[in-house]
Protein backbone atom coordinates (compact mmCIF):
# COMPACT_ATOMS: atom_id res chain seq x y z
CA UNK A 1 0.00 0.00 0.00
CA UNK A 2 1.44 3.28 -1.27
CA UNK A 3 2.44 5.58 1.59
CA UNK A 4 1.64 3.26 4.34
CA UNK A 5 3.88 2.33 7.66
CA UNK A 6 4.11 -1.18 8.81
CA UNK A 7 2.48 -4.00 7.69
CA UNK A 8 -0.86 -4.27 6.13
CA UNK A 9 -3.35 -6.27 8.45
CA UNK A 10 -5.84 -8.50 6.76
CA UNK A 11 -9.58 -9.12 7.81
CA UNK A 12 -13.13 -10.15 7.04
CA UNK A 13 -15.89 -7.84 7.53
CA UNK A 14 -18.19 -9.30 9.72
CA UNK A 15 -20.68 -5.77 9.34
CA UNK A 16 -23.05 -6.79 7.14
CA UNK A 17 -23.09 -10.31 5.52
CA UNK A 18 -21.32 -9.34 2.27
CA UNK A 19 -17.96 -10.57 4.18
CA UNK A 20 -15.58 -8.40 2.12
CA UNK A 21 -12.07 -9.06 2.52
CA UNK A 22 -10.17 -5.76 4.40
CA UNK A 23 -6.99 -4.88 4.40
CA UNK A 24 -5.91 -2.19 6.83
CA UNK A 25 -2.38 -0.60 7.27
CA UNK A 26 -1.38 2.68 8.67
CA UNK A 27 -0.95 5.53 6.52
CA UNK A 28 1.81 8.45 7.56
CA UNK A 29 0.73 10.81 10.52
CA UNK A 30 -1.25 7.74 11.95
CA UNK A 31 -4.46 7.56 9.79
CA UNK A 32 -5.81 4.21 8.83
CA UNK A 33 -6.17 3.48 5.51
CA UNK A 34 -9.44 0.77 4.35
CA UNK A 35 -9.23 -1.31 1.45
CA UNK A 36 -11.53 -3.80 0.24
CA UNK A 37 -14.59 -2.71 1.68
CA UNK A 38 -17.98 -2.90 -0.42
CA UNK A 39 -19.83 -0.65 2.11
CA UNK A 40 -18.87 2.04 4.77
CA UNK A 41 -19.55 -0.53 7.43
CA UNK A 42 -16.63 -2.01 6.33
CA UNK A 43 -14.46 1.14 7.12
CA UNK A 44 -15.90 1.92 10.55
CA UNK A 45 -15.79 -2.11 11.05
CA UNK A 46 -11.90 -2.00 10.54
CA UNK A 47 -11.05 0.64 12.36
CA UNK A 48 -13.17 -0.20 15.60
CA UNK A 49 -10.86 -3.85 15.44
CA UNK A 50 -7.46 -2.35 14.53
CA UNK A 51 -7.83 0.48 17.37
CA UNK A 52 -10.15 -0.82 20.22
CA UNK A 53 -11.51 -4.35 19.60
CA UNK A 54 -14.37 -5.50 20.93
CA UNK A 55 -16.61 -8.86 21.42
CA UNK A 56 -19.93 -10.86 22.70
CA UNK A 57 -18.42 -12.84 25.43
CA UNK A 58 -20.58 -16.52 25.62
CA UNK A 59 -20.05 -18.82 28.60
CA UNK A 60 -21.62 -21.28 30.69
CA UNK A 61 -21.79 -20.59 34.31
CA UNK A 62 -21.67 -23.44 37.44
CA UNK A 63 -25.02 -23.89 39.23
CA UNK A 64 -26.22 -25.70 42.40
CA UNK A 65 -28.86 -27.94 40.71
CA UNK A 66 -27.84 -31.60 39.86
CA UNK A 67 -30.70 -31.58 36.70
CA UNK A 68 -29.02 -28.09 35.03
CA UNK A 69 -25.49 -28.19 36.38
CA UNK A 70 -24.39 -25.14 34.31
CA UNK A 71 -26.92 -22.50 32.21
CA UNK A 72 -25.55 -20.46 29.11
CA UNK A 73 -24.72 -16.51 29.58
CA UNK A 74 -23.49 -13.81 27.23
CA UNK A 75 -22.65 -10.07 27.84
CA UNK A 76 -25.66 -7.75 26.30
CA UNK A 77 -23.09 -5.37 24.29
CA UNK A 78 -19.58 -6.24 23.30
CA UNK A 79 -16.97 -6.03 25.69
CA UNK A 80 -13.76 -4.49 25.20
CA UNK A 81 -11.31 -7.74 24.42
CA UNK A 82 -9.27 -7.03 27.06
CA UNK A 83 -11.48 -7.65 29.37
CA UNK A 84 -13.24 -11.15 28.38
CA UNK A 85 -10.47 -13.04 29.88
CA UNK A 86 -11.15 -11.56 33.45
CA UNK A 87 -14.67 -11.95 33.37
CA UNK A 88 -14.66 -15.63 31.59
CA UNK A 89 -11.35 -16.45 34.80
CA UNK A 90 -14.46 -14.98 36.94
CA UNK A 91 -17.85 -16.45 35.50
CA UNK A 92 -16.05 -19.68 36.03
CA UNK A 93 -15.02 -19.69 39.48
CA UNK A 94 -18.18 -19.31 41.09
CA UNK A 95 -21.38 -21.46 41.25
CA UNK A 96 -24.90 -19.92 41.10
CA UNK A 97 -28.24 -20.64 42.50
CA UNK A 98 -31.30 -21.74 40.61
CA UNK A 99 -34.39 -20.66 39.39
CA UNK A 100 -33.30 -17.84 36.83
CA UNK A 101 -34.98 -16.39 33.88
CA UNK A 102 -34.20 -15.44 30.32
CA UNK A 103 -32.68 -11.83 30.41
CA UNK A 104 -32.04 -12.01 34.12
CA UNK A 105 -28.99 -9.87 35.42
CA UNK A 106 -26.06 -12.11 36.30
CA UNK A 107 -23.07 -9.16 36.26
CA UNK A 108 -24.58 -5.28 36.12
CA UNK A 109 -21.45 -3.72 34.78
CA UNK A 110 -18.38 -5.75 34.10
CA UNK A 111 -15.45 -3.64 35.07
CA UNK A 112 -17.26 -0.23 34.90
CA UNK A 113 -17.86 -0.64 30.84
CA UNK A 114 -21.33 -0.44 31.82
CA UNK A 115 -21.78 -4.36 29.50
CA UNK A 116 -24.16 -6.39 31.45
CA UNK A 117 -23.95 -10.25 31.87
CA UNK A 118 -27.30 -11.88 31.52
CA UNK A 119 -28.78 -15.35 31.36
CA UNK A 120 -30.43 -16.70 28.01
CA UNK A 121 -32.23 -19.36 29.12
CA UNK A 122 -35.21 -20.06 31.83
CA UNK A 123 -34.10 -23.03 34.31
CA UNK A 124 -36.68 -23.93 36.62
CA UNK A 125 -35.97 -24.25 40.43
CA UNK A 126 -37.13 -27.71 41.52
CA UNK A 127 -35.01 -30.60 39.99
CA UNK A 128 -36.85 -32.38 37.22
CA UNK A 129 -37.49 -36.44 37.61
CA UNK A 130 -35.50 -38.54 36.05
CA UNK A 131 -37.98 -40.94 33.21
CA UNK A 132 -39.72 -43.18 34.53
CA UNK A 133 -40.41 -41.33 38.32
CA UNK A 134 -43.42 -40.23 39.01
CA UNK A 135 -43.75 -36.19 38.97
Amino acid sequence: MSGSTGTPVALVCIACPLGCRLTVAKAEGGELRVSGNRCPKGEVYAGEEMLSPRRIVTAVVRTDSAAYPYAPVRTDTPLPRALAEGLLAALYSRTFSLPVSNGDVLVDDVEGTGVKVLFTRTLPPEEVPAVGEPG
